[in-house]
């Protein structure tokens, strides 16, 4: 209590020290028209905003730059928060918007060259075991105790965000702080899913109830009724599936966002299996060195589990998404799920949902006329390798990456900006722009608990007990941009199909470990992953591995079970009771 009180009494000295007034009419002029609402009061938010004007004074008239992927939240940021942060505190920030690919390369790049492409990068948490090995990225707990002490918010509040954990390295210090973060779920048509007549239609043809699909079995017989049996719906072809399959590198994020796991490829444990990931990376529990990817060195992404994950996206691809869905991109997927004319999708980035709840004078035909979502979105089915205590899918966390390669005055510029655009004076609005939460009490405000009936369930999902069970990738992977890569050409020779889902995973693995090789020598020789890259078991018949008990999983007798549904205003009555 003692200490809140003296950050408490500092900060709001803050107001009345020299210099301060240089921005105190423009933080006011923000806070009363644009940073509202907020879980601060206006004299907490002008206490905040105190901080951050003595705090950016030496840096006063600096021009930084920083990077981040093209998504809405990002886009607020660049167009309107930039230029809040700038009247503040006199520091201007250009804040560039790349496809997801050209964030990850420019990260490489410095990484590689260590030169200063950029001051800072909004970069996914996915590359926590590239930035905690290879110790280019800073130390973030190290440098808000030491280097950053002078620019970092007494008011940050850490333990607010969700995805801490996320950004936390097996050292256990932060590597990242989240800027954004959404989960891909399950979306499907609410309104279609409680038409009585095709309740009773599936009922008949299937023998069990049209709801949330629990498994894959189910999601398979719904894609299947919609496409094959019901086909049209009020005078318009209709279909079961969306997905995307262009080669190209999003394509590979199409599988690493744990699509492999939520088959049931991976071991047990969160926020990753170990000693088996969702990528089917080998890792024992104790250790910082991976072992392996291919079945052979005890890895899981060529086993059973994950060839039967890579089956069933193509199969489910063509014969019950729309035409052309194979030849979407990421990018492309969004719109076309907008024209109303899809069912369900299993793979739905909640990263959309400020889209999805567009207007229909905007072309979004899965809105009502009083805008309305005539969608829901709910748990991720899973497949049948899959088992209770396992990851259930993915959750992006785009977090704030400084680098040792940047000048100290251009990274604390930096920092000031990074912690202004997730501080709890803006972090609010932000949300609901964007509609990627990061804080707890963001997502617990009043204010979301009104807008609730307008998301489509976005409020009931992250404030769910479940919401643990959506993660990015882990401590594993040891170096992302290289192994990322390999991914989406391997899956694109599926869907061409010039190679089968068990070439293709076989190939994957097999690419996988011998860079994975070359990385053990560098480690060995140079120290270049600190000690922690990969030390690859000797290969052994597979089925040496496969006898053993968890991951990877030998081949199920049937991988098709019985499906299995919820309702889904019950599935969301049991979150408010857990809740």
């Amino acid at each position: 209590m003692r200490t809140k009180f003296a950050v408490v009494l500092a900060t709001t000295a803050l107001c009345f020290s020299p210099g301060v007034f240089a921005g105190k009419a423009e933080a006011e002029r923000w806070i009363n028209e644009e940073f509202q609402p907020s879980t601060l009061d206006k004299s907490q938010q002008m206490k905040e905003m105190a901080w951050f004007i003595k705090a950016a004074a030496p840096f006063k008239g600096m021009e930084i730059n920083v990077l981040s992927e093209t998504i809405p939240t990002h886009e607020y940021e660049s167009k309107v928060l930039t230029k809040a942060f700038e009247e503040i505190t006199g520091i201007k920030v250009n804040h560039q918007l790349l496809g997801e690919g050209e964030v990850v390369q420019a990260v490489q790049t410095q990484m590689q060259t260590k030169r200063n492409l950029y001051d800072a990068y909004i970069n996914d948490s996915d590359l926590i075991g590239t930035h905690s090995r290879l110790q280019l990225a800073v130390n973030l707990t190290d440098w808000m105790a030491g280097e950053g002490k002078d620019v970092t918010d007494p008011m940050l509040d850490l333990d607010d965000f969700m995805g801490i954990s996320f950004t936390t390295g097996p050292d256990g210090k932060i590597y990242q702080l989240p800027d954004q973060q959404f989960a891909n779920l399950y979306w499907f048509r609410y309104d279609w899913f409680q038409r009585p007549e095709l309740k009773k239609q599936f009922k008949e043809l299937y023998g069990y109830e049209l709801g949330v699909p629990i498994n894959w079995s189910a999601y398979e017989d719904i894609a299947e009724f919609f496409s094959v049996h019901v086909k049209e719906i009020d005078g318009q072809r209709i279909y079961g599936h969306m997905d995307y399959g262009k080669r190209a590198p999003d394509l590979g994020w199409r599988m690493t966002d744990a699509w492999l796991s939520m088959a049931g490829e991976g071991s047990k444990g969160l926020p990753n299996g170990r000693p088996v990931d969702e990528w089917g990376i080998r890792m024992e529990k104790g250790s910082c060195n991976p072992v392996g990817a291919s079945v052979s060195r005890g890895g899981a992404t060529n086993s059973p589990a994950a060839v039967y994950a890579i089956r069933k996206w193509d199969e489910w691809l063509r014969k019950y998404a729309p035409p052309g869905a194979a030849n979407y991109d990421f990018y492309q997927s969004l719109p076309a799920l907008s024209q109303g004319n899809v069912a369900q999708q299993i793979f739905w980035y909640t990263a959309f949902t400020s889209s999805m709840v567009a207007p229909k004078s905007e072309g979004n035909n899965t809105v009502d006329d009083a805008g309305m979502p005539l969608w829901r979105m709910a748990p991720s089915p899973h497949g049948p390798y899959w088992e209770d205590g396992q990851k259930l899918g993915y959750q992006d966390a785009g977090s704030w990456t400084l680098f040792k390669s940047t000048p100290v005055d251009r990274r604390k510029a930096a920092w000031l900006y990074a912690q202004f655009v997730v501080s709890k004076s803006v972090s609010l609005k932000k949300t609901h722009v964007g509609l990627t939460p990061i804080r707890d009490s963001d997502i617990r405000h009043a204010s979301f608990t009104e807008r609730a009936p307008k998301l489509g369930g976005l409020v009931e999902f992250y404030r769910s007990p479940d919401r643990v069970r959506w993660t990015p990738t882990g401590i594993n992977v040891p170096d992302y941009p290289k192994l990322a890569q390999i991914w989406w050409q391997q899956i694109g020779d599926v869907n061409s199909g010039a190679f089968t889902p068990q070439q293709a995973m076989d190939r994957l693995a097999e690419e996988m470990d011998i860079t994975m090789a070359r990385m053990q020598r560098a480690d060995e020789k140079a120290n270049v992953y600190g000690g922690c890259g990969p030390r690859l078991n000797e290969k052994q018949d597979p089925s040496v591995w496969l006898n053993k008990p968890g991951s990877p999983k030998a081949k199920l007798a049937n991988e098709k079970p019985k499906g299995e549904t919820i309702d889904y205003d019950e599935l969301v009555k049991r979150w408010s009771k857990a809740n």
